[in-house]
């Protein structure tokens, strides 16, 4: 644990002094792709994610200079960073940190976003650098509690989020070090995530929340820029970030290595559109679907740990859901796809899906076979053992699902990700347009308005 009383302030100056050229190149390709991973599930949200529309609505009644992802609107930068961010997590295909209970992008980029868009003169390499160090913090911030978030009834990647992406958001219009410092202590003032957000399947939070983290760093930053002041220790104070929401120090992970190594080159690009602890079992159910004939199975024992317990409790709620959400949490029923369609897509989460009676049938097949020694390592990682009606059995075990950068999705797949999810977009883009578009994110030039970049993006949304 750590007795440094000056860690906000050791951060902030990060943050103030970091610049491109000190961003490794596997850092900045890392990014790029990260980036192009949140513009194109943004996009696949603007058609697909109802539950995002009121934030829209709500953003498009305030006129701005800030552009609204896949539409034509505009809005103030808090209120485009809150529509756009409803979008990120909404399909819940967002990248992950595996290591950590994070999505350290999602909200980062639509907040940055919003800003580039009101501010012409910052610069695109302005933006990577911006975002590298948000993400790394975000994910720092999501490994060193001394204890789990959800102990004191905390949902950790808003809250890990909102303080990052305030931080980047100071740095990216300019702040100093005690600006950024600031930044943060206001956004903690904003900030309530509690972990019903989790537990109460009705709610549309769970797939929106990114909005409200997004619109109140945005808010930090600005407030921060015009002269507001919050905490000179909004980390490690007495009753500060850790303090409150993990109940001790921060471990020393929070800055071994700062500056040096960027935990942001370790997301986890979702090559299926479901909480990433499903993951692993879809993956198992592809391995063995042309093994199985759906007719002969009795059971499918799906090995969990604490962390996959709300993915497969109450079974059979889970083996029936009624919403594109609840099917997105839920291992019986992406199992049960997996084997039935061989594959998990957007439109895997269509009502009309969602209610097939095979799939159902099937999905009541998968029960939970708690692993004792799992915990939070194991986060992704899980197996299923399928028992036919002749008593034979088959298992498959994936111990780190696909994705992550110990096997990570290549260029070439994340481009053909953001197409699919541009395809569904509330304004269709062509296959050929979208590739375009991903390659020019991929290869957008540093010295470029980062603002341009979000103008052909608006513009390709058209076509």
């Amino acid at each position: 644990m750590f007795c440094d009383k000056a860690i906000s302030a050791r951060i902030a100056r990060h943050f103030a002094e970091l610049t491109l050229d000190a961003l490794p190149e596997a850092t900045l390709h890392a990014t790029r792709r990260a980036l192009l991973d949140a513009v194109g599930v943004m996009l696949g949200a603007t058609g697909l994610g109802e539950d995002a529309a009121p934030y829209r609505r709500h953003a498009e009644a305030v006129p701005g200079p800030s552009r609204l992802i896949g539409f034509s609107g505009l809005s103030t930068p808090a209120l485009a960073a809150l529509a756009n961010g409803a979008l990120a997590h909404q399909l819940d295909f967002g990248d992950t940190f595996d290591a950590g209970p994070a999505h350290p992008n999602a909200a980062l980029v639509p907040a940055l976003l919003a800003l580039a868009g009101a501010r012409s003169e910052l610069a695109f390499g302005e933006f990577l650098v911006a975002m590298a160090a948000g993400s790394d913090l975000a994910c720092r911030l999501s490994i060193a509690a001394p204890r789990p978030f959800e102990e004191g009834g905390w949902y950790p990647p808003p809250l890990v989020n909102l303080i990052a992406t305030a931080a980047a958001c100071a740095q990216f219009i300019g702040l100093d070090a005690d600006g950024i410092r600031h930044a943060m202590g206001l956004a903690l003032l904003q900030g309530s995530f509690p972990s019903e957000i989790k537990y109460d399947p009705s709610s549309p939070i769970r797939g929106v929340r990114e909005g409200l983290v997004a619109r109140a760093a945005v808010e930090a930053a600005l407030l921060a820029e015009a002269g507001a002041t919050a905490f000179a220790e909004p980390l490690e104070g007495r009753a500060g970030f850790f303090a409150v929401y993990t109940g001790g120090a921060p471990r020393d992970a929070l800055l071994d290595g700062l500056g040096e190594s960027f935990l942001s080159d370790q997301v986890s690009f979702k090559p299926w559109p479901a909480c990433r602890g499903t993951h692993p079992y879809i993956e198992a159910a592809l391995v063995l679907r042309d093994r199985i004939d759906p007719a002969r199975v009795v059971r499918i024992g799906a090995e969990t740990g604490p962390i996959q317990e709300m993915l497969i409790r109450p079974q059979p709620v889970k083996a029936e859901p009624t919403r594109a959400i609840e099917a997105k949490f839920s291992i019986p029923y992406t199992v049960a796809a997996a084997l039935i369609d061989g594959a998990v897509t957007l439109d895997s989460f269509s009502a009309l899906r969602i209610a097939d009676p095979a799939t159902r049938t099937l999905a009541h097949k998968v029960v939970e076979r708690r692993n004792p020694d799992w915990g939070r390592s194991e986060a992704a990682s899980g197996s299923l053992t399928v028992t036919f009606d002749d008593g034979t059995m088959l298992t498959h075990r994936v111990m780190q699902a696909a994705g992550h950068p110990d096997r990570p999705m290549d260029d070439e797949s994340l481009i053909a990700k953001f197409i699919d999810c541009a395809a569904h977009a509330a304004q269709p883009i062509t296959p050929a347009a979208a590739r375009t578009l991903a390659l020019q994110i991929l290869g957008f030039p540093a010295e470029k308005p980062a603002h341009t970049l979000i103008d052909q993006a608006a513009c390709t949304a058209k076509v």
